[in-house]
């Protein structure tokens, strides 16, 4: 907009420098099975299913009903129908006639070990946003010792410096621009799919319990954020 050319914002160099040594010191700092999943990771930041607690509820109700008229047993029918695993496996549990203490365990060492494998990649992109400012100032550092070298060519030294300084460009643009961001997103989705399956276990503990289909909406309304829940007291009352 001011006159400027994309092209001066393209340095090899300062790109090699902070991109390679992120990089690097990301190996080092991480496993490497982790570091050739990040592309992987870096999709399930924009492209993972989202848990709509209000279907989850409604699924749940839904099962406490038909278990309450036919029975336990009955849910194996609906196993096939029933997209998500974690539901899945927490229902065959129930269906098999497992203790509900055992249940419930089983479901949160799930949840624990879910937690901890989002963690490693929330801490990959974390990792980069941090390493990047800092390689960016190295290389920052190395430019202008390679311009001090050319002190006596002033004609030189200006596009010496404009190098330099694109080195803190990259670094501090990637960090702030796309790891630090892909992280955070990582952490928002992997905290929602913690929330809906911690209300899937409840839900399937309280019809496990025998409870009627309005006590498990009611007991899973918590899992609401307030907006929604004044929408489903409004629904009732009207």
């Amino acid at each position: 907009m001011e006159g400027g050319n994309l092209l001066s914002f393209v340095n090899a160099p300062a790109a090699v420098i902070v991109f390679g040594a992120t990089l690097g010191a990301t190996l080092v700092s991480m496993p490497l099975s982790q570091v050739i999943g990040a592309p992987r990771v870096m999709l399930n930041a924009f492209f993972h299913k989202e848990y709509d607690p209000v279907s989850v509820r409604e699924k749940l109700m839904e099962l406490a009903q038909k278990a309450r008229r036919e029975g336990i047993l009955s849910l194996e029918s609906e196993l096939e129908s029933i997209p998500d695993d974690f539901m899945k496996n927490a229902l065959q549990l129930v269906i098999d006639g497992t203790d509900p203490e055992i249940v419930r365990e089983v479901l949160t060492t799930e949840l624990a070990v879910q937690e901890s494998r989002h963690k490693l990649g929330e801490n990959l992109f974390m990792t980069m946003g941090a390493l990047a400012p800092t390689m960016g100032i190295t290389g920052t550092v190395m430019g202008l010792v390679h311009m001090m070298e050319s002190v006596s060519e002033p004609e030189q030294m200006g596009p010496a410096i404009a190098g330099a300084f694109m080195a803190t460009l990259y670094g501090v643009g990637s960090a702030n621009i796309v790891f630090i961001p892909i992280g955070t997103k990582l952490k928002v989705r992997s905290a929602e799919e913690q929330l809906a399956r911690e209300m899937i276990m409840d839900g399937v503990l309280a019809l496990q319990e025998g409870q009627s289909p309005l006590a498990v909406g009611e007991r899973l309304s918590a899992f609401l954020d307030p907006k929604r829940k004044r929408a489903q007291q409004q629904a009732k009352a009207a």
